[in-house]
């Protein structure tokens, strides 16, 4: 791929998952008009979940033509009749943005998210990771990457209430937000989510001293918080940070924890593309090491499940062996 062809779809990339941003946050702001509009508990996520996908899905054909995605989403319930005020909420979020697009060109760039994975290339998209964190109004990302015969090639990831500035809080949503973005081979970066220039983050933020420090996932359904505690007993280290979404990823690259840490919570769970391309592909370029619980990469090579892999450690060097080792042996 030509350097501009690469340089194209990075723009449109960013160009995407920031109009998606925009519209998360403008909905996580109207949770309760949302609530009372669409009579559902999760309609606000929802409404998110569909406007993001068309979004960023109609910013890529804008530029780039026809494209192929894994997305979460379809437009077949979202048409019923019943739908309806759910369907006008996502086409009004929608239109805030691209005010050109129509209902019906709406629910088809909706649908366009249906690929299988099977093909070389396509993209991956998670219109809002982390359900929970966006509707108690803390964080969640808008992940999208480019997979290419089964290697990651490119990774936006937008987290809208992650502060820009890493010494900030994390458990105090920002209003401006933060967006990290790697291409494999061009390193990772990030910058304010909207405008600014782009800041390359250093290679393996590590003092080589401090005492190890992870960060996962805020719901104990989504990874095992006794097993992780017990890992981080046995290599003497300090309590973890918790947070929704692949925010994560992008903490450990910027240097505000040394591992991610995500533990199935039952035998046989297989990890979704979706749920980590685009932050496996930030940390890796900011030189994490990323393998799922056995030591083995992960496996971008078999459409939208990581079949071949269990749960992930994401890790600074120093770190990532001594990790391994000691989930195995708990495990045992």
């Amino acid at each position: 791929m030509s350097s501009t062809a690469a340089e194209s779809r990075l723009t449109a990339a960013i160009e995407a998952v920031t109009r998606a941003a925009r519209a998360t946050r403008r909905i996580q702001s109207q949770l309760t008009v949302i609530r009372q509009l669409v009579k559902e508990d999760r309609s606000p996520v929802t409404t998110a979940d569909y406007a993001a996908q068309a979004l960023v899905i109609a910013t890529l054909c804008q530029h780039l033509g026809e494209v192929r995605l894994i997305g979460e989403e379809e437009s077949r319930s979202l048409r019923e009749p019943e739908n309806a005020a759910l369907r006008r909420a996502v086409v009004e979020a929608v239109g805030a943005e691209m005010p050109s697009l129509d209902e019906e060109a709406v629910l088809g760039y909706i649908d366009q998210g249906s690929h299988d994975g099977s093909a070389g290339s396509y993209w991956t998209l998670d219109p809002v990771d982390g359900t929970k964190g966006f509707l108690r109004g803390g964080q969640y990302a808008i992940s999208l990457a480019l997979v290419e015969e089964g290697e990651l090639r490119l990774g936006v990831l937008g987290c809208p209430a992650l502060p820009v500035d890493p010494g900030r809080p994390l458990d105090r949503p920002d209003p401006v937000g933060t967006l990290f973005h790697a291409s494999r081979g061009g390193g990772a970066w990030s910058r304010p989510l909207e405008g600014a220039e782009d800041a390359r983050l250093p290679l393996i933020r590590d003092d080589g001293r401090s005492p190890l420090r992870i960060c996962e996932s805020v719901e104990s359904g989504h990874s095992r918080h006794d097993l992780s505690a017990r890992v981080v007993e046995a290599l003497g280290g300090l309590p973890p940070l918790r947070l929704d979404s692949q925010c994560k990823y992008g903490v450990v690259a910027r240097g505000q924890a040394h591992a991610y840490l995500r533990l199935p919570t039952r035998p046989g769970y297989v990890e979704r593309v979706w749920d980590h391309a685009a932050g496996v592909l930030v940390a890796t370029e900011a030189g994490m090491r990323v393998s799922d619980i056995d030591g083995r990469p992960l496996d971008f090579g078999h459409g939208a499940l990581l079949s071949a892999n269990r749960g992930v450690v994401c890790s600074v060097p120093r770190f990532h062996g001594p990790l391994v080792e000691a989930i195995a042996r708990l495990m045992a």
